[in-house]
């Protein structure tokens, strides 16, 4: 592939398209923001308010008299643009001699899907122990619970009505990400599941269990605790984490030291749980 040749846009597409695919942590976030994102440190105030207090009147008591409206308190929160995830690879042109002409084009499906699985790891983190984040709800006080073909799906159960408890409405999609061994589970003690394969087994999506949505993913946050690997699941809707992204950006070039053509480009993100009541984290083990 001539450098000449080389369409800069159209790489960049091509790159975000396979990384549509790849994401399952990502794909369930609130993305609404990231067509503000120019820079890495770039900041998105999030804006939120509270409720109004609607006060019961009994017309016994005669007409309703109004006091001083109402100031309604707001809130916000930043999302920092802090990560940056880059890649910088090249093919030899006597390696494209060989008959290797289409290995640039392999090598770009590779580089999006690692991109994609370094952000889906940093969004799957944000409940991790180590993480830093604190005031997350966690299911049985933070109490790691052994799951097993008997309890798995009460447990699955009692995490959702913790959601509902927190006034997310039954009408809302909420989605589990879980990792394999745990899938397996839920799959075995749940056999009447969703199979519209058209719609499911894409972007980690194997299941539907109500008006819940069943993910799979390898990059579910994961800790050694005595030896014992402890797992930390997301139960959430779209709205728990808010997720902002650059646009791919992609450049062509012929490196000095070498015949060869190369690739380099990054993506820049961030991503922040600005529903915390949104968002349920279960602590489990096999």
């Amino acid at each position: 592939m001539a450098y000449e040749n080389f369409k800069a846009k159209i790489w960049s597409k091509a790159i975000d398209k396979e990384l549509e695919r790849a994401f399952v942590f990502a794909d369930g976030t609130n993305q609404q923001y990231s067509g503000e994102i120019k820079g890495l440190g770039d900041t998105v105030r999030i804006l939120g308010v509270g409720k109004p207090t609607v006060t019961e009147h009994s017309l016994i008591n005669g007409d309703i008299t109004l006091s001083t409206p109402e100031k309604i308190s707001d809130t916000s929160v930043s999302l920092v643009v802090d990560k940056a995830a880059y890649f910088n690879y090249a093919v030899g042109d006597i390696d494209k001699a060989q008959g290797a002409g289409k290995v640039l084009s392999v090598l770009n499906e590779e580089a999006s899907q690692e991109v994609a699985n370094k952000i889906d790891c940093h969004i799957a983190n944000l409940v991790h122990p180590d993480s830093g984040n604190v005031g997350l709800q966690m299911y049985n006080n933070g109490t790691a619970v052994q799951i097993t073909n008997a309890n798995v799906m009460a447990t699955l159960d009692a995490c959702q009505a913790m959601l509902y408890a927190n006034d997310v409405s039954p009408a809302t999609e909420v989605e589990m990400i879980l990792p394999p061994w745990l899938y397996m589970l839920f799959r075995q003690a749940y056999q009447n599941k969703d199979t519209d394969n058209s719609e499911y087994l894409t972007n980690g999506k194997v299941a539907k269990y109500g008006n819940m949505t069943i993910k799979m993913s390898n990059n579910v946050a994961m800790k050694e605790i005595s030896s014992t690997d402890h797992y930390y699941v997301q139960i959430r809707t779209k709205r728990a984490i808010a997720f902002a992204s650059s646009d791919a950006h992609t450049e062509a070039f012929r490196p000095e030291s070498s015949f060869s053509d190369a690739v380099k480009g990054f993506k820049l993100y961030g991503a922040k749980i600005v529903r915390p009541k949104e968002l349920v984290v279960l602590d489990c083990y096999a």
